[in-house]
């Protein structure tokens, strides 16, 4: 699930910043040396199969509380000679209104293979893709662990590709070999000790908490 989280109860307005630094949106990997980015929706591979739009740079946006409790738990990875391989921070909110204007189009039907082979498209508006995003008020990210040597990288193997929509994406999936449940584990124990909080459909999504400005949504452009 690439857009719906736990959306708080309470209303959540869009902030009137009109760019990263007003809304005290940094970039993460100026804080976290060595972190990878793969920021999918800035490029082709990902569910829509097009660049999405907001997505103008391949750069992770988060808050600074965030971004540095991230950094975090990037030199903790590094410890054990691994690195934080980036696939979405903050999304503008005029991303997720193209998500679902996309899950809409059952005439698209382009990326079904790769993301949702065992869905109908009409079925990842209900609970898969909401009108609404925790990634939009800048505490939530999606990724992985990466093994980095020798010139390349290499994820590590957890069982399904970020943004499968499917239950075998589910964080404690019972069906998944004893080396994709360690890597699960490992991910989900190294965001754990700086505060992240894993979303159990999607073993690939956290949050940070206490989020910084849990009803501001913002809809700069990442650039």
């Amino acid at each position: 699930m690439a857009a719906c989280d736990d959306v708080p109860a309470t209303k959540v307005e869009i902030s009137p910043a009109t760019d990263a630094a007003t809304a005290g949106l940094v970039e993460a990997a100026s804080l976290a040396p060595g972190v990878q980015l793969d920021m999918r929706y800035a490029g082709t591979a990902n569910f829509t199969g097009a660049r999405v739009p907001g997505y103008e740079a391949n750069t992770c946006l988060l808050l600074a509380p965030v971004a540095r409790a991230l950094a975090q738990v990037q030199a903790d990875v590094q410890r054990e000679g691994l690195s934080l391989k980036l696939f979405d921070c903050y999304r503008p909110v005029r991303s997720v209104k193209h998500f679902v204007a996309w899950a809409r189009d059952a005439g698209d039907q382009r990326t079904k293979a790769a993301y949702y082979p065992n869905l109908d498209k009409a079925r990842l508006l209900d609970g898969y893709i909401a009108e609404t995003s925790g990634h939009s008020r800048g505490a939530t990210l999606d990724l992985t662990l990466t093994r980095c040597g020798q010139g390349r990288c290499v994820d590590l193997d957890m069982g399904t590709p970020f943004d499968f929509f499917d239950p075998r994406a589910n964080t404690a999936h019972a069906d998944l070999s004893p080396e994709q449940k360690a890597n699960r584990e490992r991910l989900l124990d190294a965001m754990a000790r700086h505060g992240f909080h894993n979303y159990p459909m999607e073993w690939w999504h956290f949050t940070f908490r206490p989020e910084p400005s849990p009803q501001t949504a913002y809809d700069v452009p990442i650039q």
